[in-house]
């Protein structure tokens, strides 16, 4: 409303979009996108076309001009029938009449107009209400590239990612995770869909523009339910300063939506040092590769994304986030390979020397203890950890989830996993849990959405084929086996697994499938892959050959034994207890 009086100030004339900045927001630094919005609101009001304007003109280049007729009222009545005094109308300079009173001519105009000129306060009292809106829960949707460069893309990720990373630290807040926000990006649903579909009362949207050594973010906070602007604002830095911004912003937005913070969350929400500029933008290169890789990716794609983060350590050796990108890197699907362990365990224990409240380094520590290390013990802990530094990390929630499932505590497991669900609605993190406790089904039913929405991810085609093989669903299980081996670069071995599969049916596809990951060896499968076919032959010799491979390697999918149906045939064999035992899982 304060930019349709000001437009009205100067009816018939061209309003600069800088004049009307620095008039209605002349407190507040706020970009163009703000004054956009307000603009379209006022359109929708009056039913006004951009292209055929009836009431505000786009001036290109300028600004914006008040076409429709304004009088001054001297003391007038409104057309609503109230008296209001001559000294209100001065103080308003002009109200308007004829044609867009009528149009407008509703109490709750009226009182956006009283608003926007503050009448006995009533701006404050109604925005007091707004803002009492209450918000648990909270969505950052992707930020929008401003650079006018598609190559940059990466560094409006990463900045989404780290703004995300910041609001997860607030315990009181549910706060959607960064992979299912992902699918947001260029989206042209309304925010109120984006929020029922994730579950959640706010969202926050906004852009990133990066210009020479500077960096801008502009962000709104928006009510979902009712698309209610509650809060907007714009930052300007030094880039060095990006992740000091991205603090800024989250303390910000958790003093509008008025959560409580424990004094700990307030003091790791205060600004991050300075991360030398060419280090930032190798991290958030090597980051942005590895979420376009996905899970499952390749032993080739894993190290292409640890030589970003290794340039960043060249760059800056004292930042402790790319010592845990490139201990992620190395780390792969379950577990490092033999050659790796020693990078990843001083990756982790470098970046937490240099930050101990860095909530990913414990993560990725619990794992390699899990799953390299077997300390069980010592794994819980800095899971723990990790989950109090970091209540929203979905990713912590599901590691420990299934931490806990292999140690048969599945109840709190399934607690956790759904805990990484609920913030992660976008991706799956039940279906590992449905496997150990026998609901097939459910397995089929995930898997079959993860491959409808990553057909190219050949870890989502091969859990399909293992919940198809669980099912008894052999002939449906063929293909996602065939279409596994496509996605991870074997094409060559689809064929021989169908004419194995019409000359002896399950068994001689198993068999062949087993030889071809002996094969893959060099390729990096995990011995313990190559064991779990030979179990379900029921052929235990080779099984117990390739899981003492796997024990010798500390292969981590030895971690499921008690758990993963496929090691059903091999249970009552005292050759299976003794390697339960020398793992060190529960007996």
């Amino acid at each position: 409303m304060s930019v349709l009086v000001c437009l009205a100030d100067h009816a018939g004339e061209a309003v600069s979009k800088q004049q009307l900045l620095q008039t209605v927001w002349a407190d507040t630094f706020v970009g163009e996108g703000v004054l956009t919005r307000s603009i379209f609101e006022l359109r929708r009001v009056f039913e006004d076309e951009a292209k055929e304007p009836r009431v505000i003109q786009t001036i290109a280049k300028r600004g914006y001009r008040l076409v429709v007729p304004v009088t001054p009222a001297n003391g007038a009545q409104t057309p609503l029938g109230l008296d209001l005094p001559a000294t209100f109308l001065e103080k308003s300079g002009a109200s308007l009449r004829g044609w867009a009173w009528r149009l407008a001519g509703s109490a709750a105009l009226l009182i956006a107009l009283l608003v926007g000129l503050n009448v006995g306060n009533l701006r404050g009292r109604i925005w007091s209400r707004t803002s009492a809106r209450q918000i648990h829960s909270l969505a950052v949707l992707p930020l929008k590239n401003l650079s006018g460069d598609p190559t940059q893309d990466y560094f409006a990720d990463g900045m989404t990612d780290e703004l995300i990373t910041y609001l997860s630290q607030i315990s009181s807040l549910r706060v959607i995770s960064h992979t299912s926000t992902n699918k947001y990006k260029n989206t042209y649903k309304t925010l109120p869909e984006i929020a029922r579909e994730l579950g959640v009362d706010g969202v926050v949207e906004g852009s990133v523009q990066r210009a020479g050594g500077r960096v801008r973010v502009n962000a709104q906070l928006v009510y979902a339910p009712q698309e209610a602007h509650l809060w907007a604002q714009s930052y300007d830095r030094d880039l060095q300063d990006a992740l000091t911004l991205q603090s800024t912003v989250a303390r910000d937005i958790a003093d509008r939506v008025r959560v409580e913070t424990t004094a700990r969350e307030r003091e790791r929400l205060q600004q991050p040092r300075p991360i030398n500029q060419t280090a930032l933008e190798a991290y958030m290169r090597g980051k942005h590769y590895e979420d376009s890789v996905g899970e499952g990716s390749s032993f080739e794609e894993g190290y292409e994304a640890a030589a970003y983060y290794r340039d960043a350590i060249r760059e800056d050796p004292t930042f402790a986030r790319a010592y845990v990108g490139l201990a992620r890197a190395h780390i792969h699907f379950v577990s490092p390979p033999p050659q790796d362990a020693a990078i990843v365990k001083d990756a982790l224990e470098r970046a937490l020397a240099l930050d101990s409240n860095l909530a990913e380094a414990h993560v990725w520590m619990a794992r390699f203890k899990q799953v390299h290390d077997w300390d069980f013990s010592g794994a819980e802990d800095e899971f723990r950890r990790a989950i109090e530094l970091e209540p929203n990390n979905a990713g912590a929630h599901d590691l420990y989830g299934w931490f806990l499932d292999t140690l048969g505590r599945l109840e709190e497991g399934g607690q956790e996993e759904r805990r990484a669900q609920d913030l992660d609605p976008g991706q799956d993190h039940l279906m590992d849990g449905y496997n150990v406790r026998g609901q097939y089904d459910r397995t089929v039913e995930i898997s079959q959405r993860m491959v409808a929405l990553h057909p190219n991810v050949g870890v989502w085609h091969h859990y399909l084929y293992a919940a198809y093989v669980h099912n008894g669903r052999y002939r449906e299980a063929l293909p996602e086996l065939q279409q596994t081996v496509i996605c991870y670069g074997h094409p060559e071995l689809a064929a021989p697994l169908a004419e194995a599969y019409d000359k002896g049916g399950i068994r001689a596809m198993l068999r062949l499938w087993a030889k071809d990951l002996e094969n893959l060896q060099g390729a990096g499968v995990p011995p313990v892959l190559v064991a779990n076919v030979y179990a379900q032959l029921s052929d235990a010799d080779n099984a117990f050959k390739w899981l003492e491979k796997g024990y010798v390697e500390r292969d981590g999918f030895l971690l499921d034994l008690n758990v993963n149906p496929d090691w059903k045939p091999l249970r009552p064999d005292p050759r299976f207890k003794d390697i339960v035992r020398r793992v060190g899982l529960p007996q």
